[in-house]
């Protein structure tokens, strides 16, 4: 198996992106996969080395990276050392880091040479999977979708009619501890801004009717972050639309951070499988 690590996209007038590829050492031409992560999240959180290993086993190009605003840095891409990017982060910054993640990968000879450029697939977790479901209504290289455990809207989340959301607009930051490093991770009202800027756009509801290829859907019946009833919206949105949710599992599908096991758990190895089964089948 090949695998990079921690390679560095630069691009002059926008932050570094860090990506991993895993493949296969097969010759023949083999599928893509590009994975994004959530809301704090990051492509070396718990069990994603080992998803990637898998896919790559399973004679898949598994691309994995970190936003280029979600905390991390060159240096240091699993913690958030750089919370100002972090709080500078919206959903037009990943929308282009995805785009810039796959021109280079599909161009770049290194890494393109073994793709077949006919099977070119998004996943994304979490709030990762909203961002996949707009970028695969938008661009035509994309073939199919997979979410887990993803968002159906992104306007909601925003509390717009909240006392906290008043509180957020009138002071322009708030903060948001995060339970494994303990650091007051920074919001700027800049987020919603660009959000009400693109509201149309990041309208996920519309970007999933809108779909016109194979869009699978996996989300975990106890997952309390992600409530499983986003999961039943999205499979409504288009009648092509495929569904499964895992029973007994949460919103990371019985994995943590950091993840010391060997072996994926029951639930993610599930995932998997259903996952490479649904590509298989289109």
């Amino acid at each position: 198996m090949k695998i990079v690590k921690n390679f560095v996209l630069d691009q002059k007038d926008s932050k570094p992106i860090i990506l991993d590829y895993y493949c296969s050492e097969l010759s023949n031409k083999m599928p893509l996969i590009i994975f994004c992560h959530g809301y704090k999240g990051f492509k070396d959180w718990g069990a994603w080395d080992l998803v990637a290993e898998e896919f790559a086993n399973n004679n898949f190009i598994f691309v994995k990276f970190n936003f280029s605003h979600n905390g991390g840095t060159a240096k240091n891409p699993i913690d958030f050392p750089d919370l100002d990017a972090f709080g500078n982060n919206n959903f037009s910054l990943e929308l282009n880091d995805l785009d810039r993640v796959i021109e280079f990968i599909l161009n770049e000879k290194t890494f393109s040479n073994k793709i077949d450029f006919k099977k070119v697939y998004l996943i994304g977790h979490s709030r990762g999977g909203g961002i996949c479901a707009i970028k695969a209504s938008e661009d035509l290289r994309i073939k199919g979708l997979i979410t887990w455990a993803g968002v159906s809207d992104f306007k909601i989340r925003f509390n717009e009619n909240s006392e906290e959301f008043e509180k957020w607009k009138s002071k322009g930051v708030k903060y948001v501890e995060n339970g494994r490093t303990k650091q007051l991770m920074p919001h700027y009202f800049q987020f919603y801004l660009d959000f009400k800027k693109n509201e149309k756009r990041f309208n996920i509801k519309s970007c999933v009717e809108n779909l016109k290829i194979p869009y699978l859907i996996i989300h975990g019946d106890k997952d309390f972050s992600v409530k499983k009833e986003e999961a039943l919206n999205l499979f409504s949105w288009n009648k092509n639309n495929s569904i499964s949710i895992i029973q007994g599992s949460n919103h990371t599908f019985e994995t943590k951070h950091p993840w010391e096991e060997k072996y994926l758990s029951k639930e993610l190895k599930k995932v998997i499988r259903e996952t490479i089964s649904f590509i298989n089948s289109i």
